[in-house]
């Protein structure tokens, strides 16, 4: 195998990924602060647990994603 056949697999894959993880971190925010409104309550936080590791897993997948499309380019 080489790698123009497994890259878009792995493009599937890292893509599935990211948008799970983005789903996951947008549904703590609410419809307030989508849309938004928030009502005064936006208080700066750290990441802790299952909120540090998505933010976390959202940067590498986006980043690996994006390495994978700039490698297609050449192959």
């Amino acid at each position: 195998m080489n790698i123009s056949t497994i890259l878009p697999w792995i493009q599937i894959i890292l893509s599935i990924i990211l948008v799970i993880a983005i789903i996951l971190q947008q549904s703590g925010a609410g419809l307030g602060g989508a849309l938004g409104g928030g009502g005064g309550d936006t208080v700066y936080h750290t990441r802790r647990g299952l909120e540090k590791f998505l933010f976390y897993l959202t940067i590498v997948v986006s980043i690996l994603f994006a390495v994978s499309a700039f490698i297609a380019l050449f192959v």
